[in-house]
Parts: C-alpha cells; structure tokens; sequence
C-alpha cells in the first residue's frame, strides 16, 4: 500500500465522504488512489476558489468536513479567500495540498512555496506529512483536529513522494474531542443580567445557537424575561421561517447598527462577539453597542451554547411556550424589482426546506423581514467579507444537504469572482437557483467612497462599474451547461422562479435592478 491509499482509506474510516478538488501533476497518486478505492465522492472545481467554497458550504449543511484537493502552495493561495469565509464561519475542513517531493524541494523547482505558511493564516492545525507511514495518521489527526469546537480547517501538505511510496498504513478514525461547557460562573452571570428583564438586555447569538434548537430556547428565554434577541450581522447558518423565532441581525451600516443597539444596558453574548464595525471610518464609532453597557459572555464559540442556553432556561425558570407564528405568507411582488418586492416573492415562493445562499450584498438588506414567515429553511452568510463565496457555497450547500432546494442570492459583481460554479452545479447535476442580481455596478463601494468622506470623480466611478461591456450572463451561464433567462420586474422573477423549482438541477435568473 502507497501513502495516498493509506490516505484515502483513513479519510474514509474517519467519515469523510466527499472530495472538492482540483489536482495536478503532485497529486496523481491521490487521484489514483480515488479511482481504485470507492467510496468518495470525488467533485471537481475549475478554480480553487470554487473548491474551498464548496467545502465550506457543504460542511455547514452536513455538519461535518469536505476534503479538498489542492495543487501545491499556488493552489491553496487560489483558495484562501474562501478559507478565509470558512474560518470566520468556524466550519471544518480538511485540506490536502499536494507538494514538491521531500527530496526535490531543496532545488526550489517553479512551484515550490511557503505552502506551510500560507495555510496557518486560514487553518487551526498544519502539518507536513513526511514519511509515507504516518500519512494516514496524520489524515485520522485532520480530520479529528478539523472537528474541535466550533470547527475549524485543518491542512495536511503531502509531498509527492510520501504519495507514492509504499509502507502506507490505514489509521482509524479518532475520537472526537468533547465541546467544553461553559462554567457556573458564565450562567450565574447571564441569569442575574436577564433577571433585570426587559428589553434593555440583549442576548447576541451566533454559532449553533441560531440553529433551531438554539433559537427554540432563546424563544423560552425571551419570553419569560422580555429581553431582546438578535443574531450577528453574517452567520454560518440560521434557522428562519415559520414556527422559528424570527431574530433581525446586527446591521452592515454603522448608523443603522447603532440604532438597532440603542438602549443595551446588558449585553449578553452567546456564541457571539461583541459587535464592531466592518471597517474604521472617519469620525464613525467602531461599535454600535452603546458605552455603558455591560458585556456578558455566556458562551464562548468554542464552548457549548446550545447547552448554556438550556442551562440559563432552566435556572430562570423558563416554561414552554408556543412555536412562534410569524403571520401570513407573503403575496408575489409586483412592479419594479424593488428588495421589498424580491424578498415577498422569494417568501411566497420558496418550498419548505430550501437552503438560502446569500452574497446579496447591498441590496439584499431588506430581504429578512418578508422571508421570517415562508417555510421553515436555513439561511447562510458569506462570514468573511471576501466576495466570491456566494456561489461556490451554494454548489457544496447541494451536496451537503441532497434533497433540498438551494437559492443562491448572488450579487453579480462578486458573481464573477468565481463564476466556474455553474460548471460544477451543472456536471454534478445540483437543484441550485442563482438569482443573478445584476445592477452592474460594485455598488457597496459607492456607499463606502462616501463613507470614508471621498470625493469621486469620473476615474473613481469607472472602476466601480461593470457595465461597459455589459455582461451577458444568460449566454455565459448556457455556456457552462446552466439554463438560464433574463428579468426586469418582480412579475418576471415569480414566473422565472416558479418554472426554476418545477425542474430540476441548475437555473440561473438574471434580474436586472
């Protein structure tokens, strides 16, 4: 047995079912070994940021990591910045990054690189696997390091020859390490603050804390205390829709943030951090949560909050209470393809157990209030702030959760950043809707240029359009196997999202707005 059999048999024993990659010549022997031993769902991306987006977007549905397949030290860089949406996220992955052989990397041949390096900004654990019999240990070590609380990505270096040398031993899956409670200390704390009651005290979820059984006990919580609950501005994954708490998120823009903090005198955090602003701007403050309030931390991200969240439920007390009912869906949209429009269509639209997508951007912040009462589904965020995750996210979303509709909300700006997903939704033949909304224009930017107090001109406004030429995103979706068509009112989009999810596998709606 070589080093990549090894490999691929760890992987498996240690639950990995699925592999994005996108290989060269130091990983044939991996991609040999794939073709010798089943089991593993093999997904090829044309770009690495395709791959570590898919990653990302299928661990946070699956609940547990993706490999990924990455060619040397340049190929990780390809991907880093949906590494980086991933490790904001706190989602598990394992990277296998193949690498120059032990002994021909001395020669600094073309591809060499600082591959060590360049992971540890994005990874919670590195290692190089130097000889050929710990190379499945080492794999069984990802896999267990990549699921520590709260998840975190975890990248093996595989140089070529320790791939094809033999003396490759199978390593078994090792135990998963235990989540860490939260202390007396954390609970007693939180319980005294929310005994204060009202809406002056704030309890900020993120985590798993917004996922339903999260929210279900922050429901009880703010029921019986009257305070607040709201979740951080970008999340891995949340719970939404009818019979779920609907919960508003810490908002992009400062003014708004500080306005929907306003009045905190207690802060409790679960699963979250305190609030900042995304950026530093001039005269601007760098966190909405007012001054004098008081922080408290009931669960760290890496501690159990799900847990602790039961645990302050039951110290106050907190009786059962009715699933909440979040009113009456949502009519189509009519007229000008407003975000208010959009969001009632998607509410009156989307089949229960859909998964959203969202690089909606600038003008997707409208879209929470008219979607808390469509079916139950789950709503993911691109965590980091690097564009480019949207769609890839939406591509490993299908195959992480199969059965399941996935709307991908997509800014077209960002779009373009990683494009070669429709490739992969449409060989993998995936039930992903790309809502394509084409203002062809960076118009987040335009909002920052007078943010930061600029002053544009006409140079400064042309780098923020993408205009000239237009780009023609029904041919360009065709052209990688996605049917595709092309809207401009809110009529159009219910009518184009309703054939969508008759069919099956991919669809692309441009909507111009």
């Amino acid at each position: 047995m070589n080093g990549a059999d090894s490999l691929v048999h760890s992987l498996l024993r240690s639950g990995i079912t699925t592999c994005f990659s996108n290989p060269g010549t130091s990983e044939m022997h991996f991609v040999a070994a794939l073709d010798r031993i089943p089991g593993l769902h093999c997904v090829l991306g044309l770009f690495e940021g395709v791959v570590t987006g898919a990653a990302d977007g299928y661990a946070r549905m699956a609940g547990k990591p993706a490999a990924t397949l990455l060619h040397c030290g340049p190929g990780l860089a390809n991907g880093l910045a949906n590494l980086h949406n991933a490790r904001r996220a706190a989602t598990p992955i394992v990277n296998i990054v193949g690498d120059q052989a032990t002994y021909h990397r001395p020669l600094d041949a073309p591809l060499t690189a600082d591959t060590e390096g360049w992971a540890r900004g994005v990874s919670g654990w590195v290692r190089t696997a130097m000889d050929v019999r710990t190379v499945g240990a080492d794999a069984a070590a990802a896999v267990q390091a990549a699921m520590t609380a709260p998840g975190q990505i975890a990248t093996l270096i595989l140089p070529s020859d320790t791939s094809w040398n033999e003396g490759g031993v199978v390593a078994e899956a090792l135990p998963a390490l235990p989540t860490p409670p939260v202390s007396p200390n954390q609970i007693e704390a939180a319980v005294t603050a929310l005994r204060r009651g009202g809406a002056g005290v704030v309890l900020l979820l993120g985590g798993v804390g917004l996922h339903e059984e999260g929210l279900a006990l922050a429901h009880r919580i703010a029921a019986a205390t009257g305070c607040r609950v709201i979740a951080q501005g970008s999340n891995a994954r949340m719970a939404r829709g009818q019979g779920r708490l609907p919960v508003g998120r810490v908002p992009y823009v400062v003014d708004a943030a500080v306005k929907a903090m306003a009045g905190t005198t207690q802060l409790i955090l679960a699963g979250s951090r305190k609030p900042i602003t995304f950026f530093a701007y001039p005269n601007m403050v760098q966190t909405s949560v007012p001054e004098d309030a008081e922080v408290h931390i009931l669960a760290r991200p890496e501690q159990d909050i799900v847990e602790a969240l039961a645990r302050v439920a039951d110290a106050l007390g907190c009786p059962k209470v009715a699933a909440p009912d979040n009113g009456t869906r949502p009519e189509p949209g009519r007229g000008a393809p407003t975000p208010e429009a959009i969001a009632a269509t998607l509410g009156a639209l989307m089949p229960d157990g859909a998964v959203i997508a969202d690089e909606s951007v600038t003008f997707g912040r409208g879209f929470f209030a008219a979607t808390q009462a469509a079916p139950p589904h789950d709503w993911l965020n691109v965590t980091g702030g690097a564009i480019g995750g949207g769609m890839p996210m939406a591509t490993g979303a299908a195959i992480g959760a199969p059965g399941r509709r996935v709307i991908n909300l997509q800014a077209d700006g960002s779009a373009m950043y990683t494009v070669q997903a429709l490739w992969t939704q449409a060989r993998e033949k995936l039930d992903v809707i790309t809502v394509l909304l084409s203002n062809r224009k960076y118009a987040i930017l335009l909002g920052e240029l007078a943010n930061v107090g600029a002053n544009p001109g006409r140079t400064a406004l042309d780098m923020l359009d993408i205009g000239n030429p237009d780009i023609d995103w029904p041919r360009l979706a065709g052209s990688m196997g996605v049917e595709a068509a092309r809207t401009d009112t809110a009529e159009g989009f219910a009518d184009l999202l309703a054939h969508a999810l008759k069919r099956s596998g991919p669809f692309l709606i441009e909507l111009l707005i």
